[in-house]
């Protein structure tokens, strides 16, 4: 473990705060796994640094893409998540505990290889390498994070999440790694990839997380029969959660109506969902 830590660090950069809400620390990690080098964005809740809060430990939130997260300069056409802004003030009211945001960067021209875990037709990728991701997130960023931060420990302090091929990758990681991760994130999921893989091994799957937040816009492709299918795949997926035990306390589930396939349909949730995930009760 030691080794990978030791190899995997470039450096540390310090992240411009004009367009960012709160402290973002940005780190460039070498993956001795995928043998590449990505940014791993860092948001700290107000008063991390505080001297009261020196032995204080946070809830961690990983989420996929994390150039879209916290800057519309660095984001996919311009538009984030706003992850920044949202956090900052549900904590801030008191919804969620103060936690840690880390948006784990995708590899650009090799993102839908990363985030495969499967040979697939469209996207066309056959060589995809999505198999290793649970190994590099938990092997080499956590360790890495675990170093440099205060972060609680144990499924119910730790959630992962991201949209669309990170929402598949999500579900992959939760899949291939129980009993890790107590909260997940899944954002217009791309269930269909693989002849729909993943929703047929979630028939045997038992070792869900205690919360799962699932949603999906009913005008994600613009052809009708497609959206009509993407919607169906997560209804799928809902009555593999409900017959797996999950009720309304674990799992939420949004259609939402008129809602597109982009970054701004997801900011728009990401309130909801993390009070969802991270809040007392799940209000």
């Amino acid at each position: 473990m030691e080794e990978i830590t030791q190899q995997s660090i470039e450096s540390e950069i310090v992240a411009p705060q004009g367009s960012v809400v709160g402290d973002l620390r940005m780190h460039e990690l070498r993956s001795n796994i995928f043998r590449n080098t990505r940014l791993l964005r860092v948001w700290v809740p107000p008063e991390y640094d505080a001297p009261e809060n020196k032995e204080r430990h946070y809830p961690v939130f990983y989420l996929n893409d994390g150039q879209n997260l916290f800057d519309p300069a660095m984001a996919f056409i311009g538009v984030d998540w706003q992850v920044d802004e949202t956090a900052d003030r549900l904590i801030r009211e008191g919804v969620v505990p103060p936690m840690i945001v880390v948006g784990i960067d995708n590899a650009r021209r090799d993102r839908a290889r990363e985030y495969l875990p499967y040979r697939s037709l469209h996207p066309a990728v056959m060589r995809p390498q999505g198999k290793r991701y649970p190994e590099f997130l938990i092997d080499e960023v956590m360790p890495f994070l675990y170093e440099r931060y205060r972060i609680a420990r144990g499924p119910e302090n730790t959630g992962i999440g991201g949209s669309s091929l990170g929402a598949l990758i999500a579900l992959f990681t939760v899949l291939d790694r129980p009993g890790i991760f107590g909260r997940l994130l899944l954002e217009s999921p791309s269930l269909f990839i693989s002849n729909r893989r993943l929703l047929k091994y979630s028939h045997v799957f038992r070792g869900w997380p205690e919360k799962i937040y699932l949603a999906m816009g009913t005008h994600e492709s613009g052809r009708e029969d497609r959206d009509k299918q993407v919607v169906e795949d997560v209804r799928e997926l809902e009555r593999i959660l409900r017959r797996a035990g999950l009720g309304a306390d674990r799992l939420r589930i949004n259609i939402d109506e008129g809602a597109t396939h982009s970054e701004g349909e997801w900011a728009k949730r990401f309130p909801e969902a993390l009070r969802f995930l991270f809040g007392s009760g799940g209000a």
